[in-house]
């Protein structure tokens, strides 16, 4: 049986080229063990969809460890969302915001989304010189997600912080949870006290007076939208600048030919890898894959890269193609856990991209691309800065 270990997925150089990382783990087996973290790791297309669909595979802890949600306040208040418990109560917390997230919906939100973009560059134009992920990418989101919650400007400079010190477990990551807990539930008494029309108070109102919410349920509801709300499309910014700098032809032709954009941010899901591992599943019994048996009570994890650059499902996957049309990427996932927020994150990408590629037609990488780093979560794909010149 193969095994790999924590370190292999954190170095800068498996960050750097994860196609050629995961390419090597396919070559091996389609099934590792990931020794000091205790889950099993698929590395095919056909195996990611068979983890992501098949509810044999729990994503609530609930059912694992139910002595750790009534000992530890911040698990359980993390724990008690849409994303990490399964059906009946999946349904009943997708169904409170997801009117919220339909296309049409989200559409509306084009021209305030454009807004932003244009503001973002307004104000670093004339220097010539920016950091796209903490300049652009990052607080393009961040102020889409919090207007739709209702979350106050002077209140969203802590998200980047709090965020970080999670997504790269921080010697004071339980300190980082503990506040930024304490903010929601603070924000959550503000709405309360003066309700608004946002998405926040609207989760409020359905505690208060339908009680179909528990307060957990609400409080890790708001932490999902969130830090789900902006984090992946952060990567998704950054990573898919990066690749267009580093195919010029495919950068060019994006800027020719604007109506390519929504293939061009597909295949930029796919190629980049903004969130490369799912999150965890627990088999609920015995289950045979590959000749090996994944035992009832252990973690498995699809590796979304890996499944999306699987030479089985894509043609030349190791080839960015903007053009590109049969892409049934599992960027956002699969199954009835599939990304909320997926059209969200696509409008921002195609506002966010195109109005980069218009207004800057001279951008180019400021640093040598050695010089980039990223940051050491294994889920979650990201540059921590990426400095261009333009």
């Amino acid at each position: 049986m193969s095994q790999i270990r924590l370190q292999e997925f954190q170095s800068q150089e498996t960050k750097r080229d994860l196609h050629v990382f995961y390419a090597q783990l396919r070559s091996m087996e389609p099934l590792h063990y990931v020794e000091d973290l205790n889950f099993w790791l698929t590395t095919t297309y056909e195996d990611a969809l068979f983890v992501l669909r098949d509810p044999r595979f729990t994503k609530d802890r609930r059912k694992l460890s139910p002595q750790q949600y009534e000992q530890d306040p911040i698990f359980a208040s993390i724990f008690q969302n849409m994303l990490t418990v399964d059906p009946p109560d999946h349904s009943r917390l997708r169904r409170l915001v997801s009117k919220a997230f339909t296309p049409r919906m989200i559409e509306q939100l084009r021209p305030r989304i454009q807004q932003i973009a244009n503001e973002l560059l307004d104000a670093v134009q004339e220097r010539g010189s920016m950091d796209v992920v903490t300049e652009f990418a990052y607080p393009l989101p961040i102020t889409v997600i919090s207007e739709m919650l209702g979350i106050p400007v002077a209140d969203r400079a802590s998200f980047r912080t709090w965020t970080q010190t999670i997504i790269n477990h921080e010697e004071d990551t339980q300190a980082a949870l503990a506040a930024f807990l304490q903010y929601i539930q603070s924000l959550l008494a503000s709405k309360r006290a003066n309700p608004g029309n946002d998405l926040v108070s609207g989760l409020v109102q359905v505690r208060e007076n339908e009680d179909r919410l528990s307060e957990n349920e609400l409080v890790s509801m708001v932490f999902l939208l969130i830090v789900a709300g902006h984090e992946t499309t952060v990567n998704l910014l950054g990573n898919g600048t990066l690749a267009l700098l580093q195919h010029p032809d495919q950068m060019n032709l994006l800027r020719a030919d604007s109506s390519l954009l929504p293939t061009a941010v597909e295949e930029l899901l796919r190629y980049t890898a903004p969130v490369s591992l799912s999150d965890e599943r627990w088999a609920s019994e015995d289950i045979s894959l590959h000749g090996k048996v994944i035992r009832k009570g252990e973690q498995v994890v699809a590796a979304l890269i890996s499944a999306n650059t699987d030479a089985q499902q894509f043609s030349d996957p190791a080839k960015l193609d903007i053009t590109r049309q049969e892409n049934q990427h599992l960027a956002f996932g699969k199954g009835i856990h599939f990304c909320l927020g997926a059209p969200l994150a696509r409008l921002e990408g195609q506002i966010a991209f195109g109005t980069l590629l218009q207004r800057l037609p001279n951008l180019r990488l400021a640093v040598e691309p050695n010089q980039l780093t990223w940051n050491n979560n294994p889920m979650l794909h990201g540059l921590t800065s990426l400095p261009v010149a333009f």
